[in-house]
């Protein structure tokens, strides 16, 4: 079963439609019980990141998600979800994150309108294989959906699977290890996002 965190800041819902469409077994779960009784977890997230902490902090889930991923467990952050796994965030002050991936999360400062709204194509990076992983099958210049006014700098840039350009490069999809995470939204992303969601689906032992 995937467990799908609710912590008051993500579109769980979808998700979990998502999930049921592919045949995969998910639950949205809230409690530390139901976290570590799950084969795998997803932690999305919509909203401001200091706004997202403090909810993870109200309901006491940080060390929870921190010792399962530490165990192995697969997690899966999408959009905000993603930021959070990284050390700092620097959106509208200077915030502490999951600490889970090296990096920052950082302002688009360029000519373009900000957010980044709409649908965009993906790059592969140094991590991505087209016959293995979360990546599988998934080519490049296919689209997915992005709504987001802040980005990755990731410290190692090793971990990126897919990248995207808006005036600049920024991580699209990264993994290391167990931990996977996708800056888009994979539920309303058509079939591209469908098959991602499938490769996390099947990388659960």
């Amino acid at each position: 079963m995937i467990g799908i965190i609710d912590y008051g800041a993500g579109n769980l819902k979808s998700v979990h439609h998502a999930l049921t469409k592919l045949g995969f077994a998910s639950e949205i779960v809230s409690t530390e019980e139901r976290i570590n009784e799950s084969k795998a977890l997803i932690l999305p997230g919509v909203g401001a990141f200091k706004d997202a902490m403090d909810n993870l902090k109200q309901v006491s889930l940080i060390n929870c998600i921190k010792e399962n991923v530490q165990a192995g467990k697969p997690i899966l952050g999408i959009c905000l979800g993603m930021q959070l796994f990284y050390e700092t965030s620097f959106e509208n002050g200077e915030w502490e994150g999951l600490g889970l991936l090296e990096g920052k999360v950082v302002r688009f400062d360029h000519e373009l309108k900000v957010p980044h709204m709409g649908w965009n194509n993906l790059i592969p990076g140094p991590q991505y294989e087209a016959d293995n992983g979360i990546g599988k099958e998934v080519t490049k210049g296919e689209y997915s959906y992005f709504v987001h006014s802040y980005y990755v700098d990731p410290e190692n840039k090793e971990e990126v699977v897919f990248y995207s350009d808006y005036g600049l490069e920024f991580p699209a999809v990264v993994q290391k290890d167990n931990i996977y995470g996708m800056q888009f939204h994979p539920e309303k992303s058509s079939e591209t996002g469908m098959k991602l969601l499938k490769n996390f689906g099947e990388l659960i032992k």
